[in-house]
């Protein structure tokens, strides 16, 4: 049996602790400086978060088949299922990377080019701006895309946390304007760590569906790491109709087509004894924290992190094994 080979990676230095404030003290943490692209992390909110809740007992949708059905692009049902799994990451230039970044790292001013009235200028009580390194302008690799300073194409998602302050900051559609020294986006919104608020109703953020986009990854220290993953992971479809909890954003309304917000199951009866460990850990998330459908896309395109430890040889015919055919749907809006 082939191990999934995840290239080695220098541990970093400084550990992350994404703690409740009850658990730190109220008093102000001392503000480092230092940026790590892809550190390690723990849990990504509370864990009664929609993302950390473990929904293997949910009950299933009355349209969950008529949905998959859907997804699945069926002209008639003898049709075999057209929507195969797919991992949206590995090396650069693919997937989504991470920066973290000590409390004292400076923030840069952003100008919203496309939703202004639904993002955030900066943190709630803190100045306008977000704690973009100079890495992210300079350098590839720091901003989906792999381009520096972000290019002109492709989503250019740019996800930055304050490990200090416990603050989650996310852009879409990000860019460098070198004519006037100042980064562009198409939207941008930020994340208390320890709270489960949600978007306003009807406002997106640097994704689609008015999700946080960080905690929805296959991370690589996840994987390396031999413990259970506890979340679920970010998904898209080709279209989708409308939104439902958790989503706050509509981006579509496509008769047939599942919501944002939508979560799949991993079907219990799926056998994952044939693969390897890590890939076995990747597929049991799927069946205890499932699939939220985040955006719109290619179908069953799952994200992950842009990381040189991920080998797509052993990834892409892993996913390639499933399809939307193994999975059913939540309850639609399900809430524990």
């Amino acid at each position: 049996m082939r191990t999934l080979r995840l290239r080695s990676a220098a541990p970093s230095s400084s550990a992350v602790l994404l703690c409740a404030i009850a658990a730190c003290g109220t008093t102000d943490p001392p503000l480092s400086d230092d940026v790590v692209l892809n550190e390690p992390l723990e849990l990504l909110f509370p864990a009664d978060n929609w993302w950390n809740r473990d929904v293997s007992q949910a009950p299933v949708d009355p349209e969950s088949g008529a949905l998959i059905d859907w997804i699945c692009d069926r002209a008639g049902p003898a049709d075999p299922c057209g929507a195969s799994l797919h991992p949206d990451f590995g090396p650069h230039p693919y997937g989504i990377p991470y920066i973290v970044v000590g409390g004292g790292q400076p923030l840069e001013e952003v100008r919203f080019v496309l939703y202004g009235s639904e993002s955030d200028d900066g943190a709630p009580g803190r100045p306008p701006g977000y704690p973009i390194p100079t890495e992210a302008r300079d350098e590839a690799g720091w901003i989906e895309g792999g381009v520096a300073g972000g290019g002109d194409s492709g989503d250019r998602h740019l996800l930055v946390v304050d490990r200090e302050r416990r603050l989650l900051f996310e852009l879409w559609a990000t860019r460098y304007d070198g004519s006037d020294g100042v980064w562009e986006a198409g939207s941008g919104a930020v994340f208390d760590l320890t709270s489960n608020d949600r978007r306003p109703e009807g406002w997106t953020s640097a994704d689609a569906a008015g999700l946080a986009v960080l905690p929805g990854l296959i991370r690589a220290d996840e994987v390396l790491g031999g413990n259970e993953i506890r979340h679920a992971f970010r998904v898209t479809v080709r279209a989708t109709n409308g939104h439902v909890w958790p989503a706050s954003h509509t981006a579509g309304s496509t008769t047939g087509a599942p919501p944002l917000g939508t979560r799949l199951r991993l079907k219990e009866s799926v056998d994952l004894s044939s693969y390897p460990p890590e890939i076995q850990r990747v597929f049991t998330a799927m069946k205890r924290y499932g699939l939220i459908i985040a955006d719109n896309g290619s179908d069953m395109f799952i994200q992950g992190t842009m990381d040189e430890r991920w080998d797509n040889d052993v990834l892409n015919p892993a996913f390639r094994s499933l399809s939307a055919d193994d999975f059913e749907v939540i309850e639609s809006g399900w809430q524990p």
